[in-house]
C-alpha cells in the first residue's frame, strides 16, 4: 500500500520530526511511504521521491522540512482538483497524509469531501486551529519569542527606553499573549482586540511617573491599529500579495513604536522577529508532539479514518473531524487574555 505524505504553507520547527515518526511506523503496516515535494504542488507537478528510513534518518532536530513547501492550493490552481486526482490514480497512491496549518487543512477537508482518502496533522507556530489544543511549532515559536523578550529587557532597561517587539500572528495572538506573560512584557496588543494606542500611551506615562523608567510591548503583526478617534480599524500591511493572495503583513510595529514616542516623549525602538520564530531546531516539547502527531496519523491510515486529522485533547492524541477543525480560527479566549492584563493594567 502507498501512501504520500506533505508539507504546505510556512516552514515550522518540528515538521522533519512528523515525517520521521510517519515513515517509522509505515514500516510496521508495511506502507510503502512517497514524499510529496513542495506541499500540494507536488501532486499537482508529479514531483515526489521514496521516504525510506534511510532518508529520515538524522532529521527529528533539524528545523525546516524535507519536504520543501509552499502555499499552493489545488483549488485555486485551473483543473487542480483533477490534476491531483489523476496524480493519485497515476502513481497508486491509497492515502495522503497533509501536515499543513489552516490553509492546507482546509484543502484537505475539501479534497476529502470530493472523496479522496485524506488525514491530516495539525502544525503552525499560531496555534489557531480548532480541534486540537496544541499544534507542534508553537511551543518553539512561543519559546524564541521569550527569549527575544527578556533579551530586550535589559538593553530597554539599561538605555530608559520603551521598546515595542512585533512577533507573529496574522489572525490570532497566542504567540504575543503567550511570550508576553511569560517574558514579563508591560503591554501586549493582539488581533483579537483593537489597539487602543492612546490606552497604551497613558499606561507608559502613569509606569514612567511610578519609577519605571524602560517598557516593553508586544505586539502581533495582525494587529489592527486606529490611529484617531475618526479612523477606521486598520490592519498594517507592505501592499503586496503573499503566495496565497492575502495582503502581505508588514510593519505594525514600527507604527506603534512611533505612535508612543509622538504621544509620550519616551524615547522608542522597535525589534520585528519575522522569521526568525518558525525557524531552527524544535524544543524538546514540540519533537515530542510532532511525533506522536506522526505515529498516530499513520495508525489512521492504516484504520481507515479517513477525512479526519491527528489531535491533542488533554494529553492524549485523539482523531479529529478536518470539517470541524478548519470550521474557524481558534482565538485567544477573552478570560486568557484577561490574565495577561492583570499585569498590565
Amino acid at each position: 500500500m502507498k501512501v504520500a505524505v506533505l508539507t504546505g504553507g510556512g516552514d515550522c520547527p518540528g515538521l522533519n520530526a512528523v515525517i520521521r515518526a510517519i515513515v517509522r511506523r509505515a514500516s510496521e503496516h508495511g506502507f510503502e511511504m512517497m514524499g510529496l515535494r513542495d506541499g500540494w504542488k507536488g501532486l499537482l507537478d508529479d514531483n515526489h521521491f521514496r521516504l525510506t528510513r534511510e532518508t529520515t534518518s538524522g532529521i527529528l532536530h533539524r528545523g525546516g522540512t524535507i519536504l520543501g513547501t509552499s502555499r499552493v492550493n489545488p483549488f485555486k490552481v485551473e483543473n487542480g482538483l483533477e490534476r491531483v486526482k489523476r496524480a493519485i490514480e497515476r502513481n497508486g497512491i491509497h492515502a495522503v497524509i497533509a501536515i499543513g496549518g489552516e490553509g492546507t487543512l482546509s484543502a484537505a477537508t475539501r479534497m476529502s469531501q470530493e472523496g479522496l482518502r485524506i488525514v491530516g496533522v495539525p502544525k503552525t507556530i499560531d496555534n489557531d486551529l480548532n480541534g486540537t489544543d496544541f499544534t507542534f511549532g508553537f511551543d518553539t515559536a512561543v519559546h524564541i519569542a521569550t527569549e527575544a523578550v527578556d533579551r530586550l529587557h535589559s538593553t530597554a532597561e539599561s538605555h530608559k527606553r520603551v521598546i515595542v517587539c512585533e512577533v507573529m500572528g496574522r489572525h490570532v495572538g497566542w504567540i504575543a499573549t503567550y511570550a508576553g506573560i511569560a517574558g514579563g512584557a508591560d503591554v501586549i496588543l493582539v488581533p483579537e482586540i483593537p489597539a487602543d494606542l492612546e490606552a497604551v500611551a497613558q499606561h507608559l506615562v502613569r509606569r514612567n511617573a511610578g519609577g519605571r523608567t524602560f517598557s516593553i510591548v508586544v505586539v502581533a503583526e495582525g494587529t489592527r491599529i486606529k490611529l484617531s478617534a475618526d479612523q477606521n480599524e486598520q490592519l498594517v500591511t507592505t501592499g503586496a500579495l503573499d503566495e496565497a493572495g492575502r495582503p502581505r503583513l508588514g510593519g505594525v510595529g514600527n507604527i506603534v513604536a512611533a505612535e508612543i514616542e509622538r504621544r509620550t516623549g519616551f524615547e522608542t525602538r522597535v525589534s520585528v522577529l519575522g522569521h526568525i520564530q518558525r525557524g531552527g531546531a524544535p524544543t524538546a516539547h514540540d519533537r515530542v508532539l510532532a511525533t506522536r502527531f506522526g505515529v498516530h496519523a499513520c495508525d489512521m491510515v492504516a484504520r481507515g479514518e479517513f477525512g479526519m486529522m491527528a489531535a491533542l485533547r488533554g494529553n492524549d492524541i485523539v482523531s479529529e473531524h478536518l470539517a470541524e477543525a478548519t470550521r474557524e480560527l481558534k482565538r485567544v479566549p477573552k478570560e486568557f487574555f484577561e490574565v495577561a492584563q492583570v499585569f498590565f493594567g
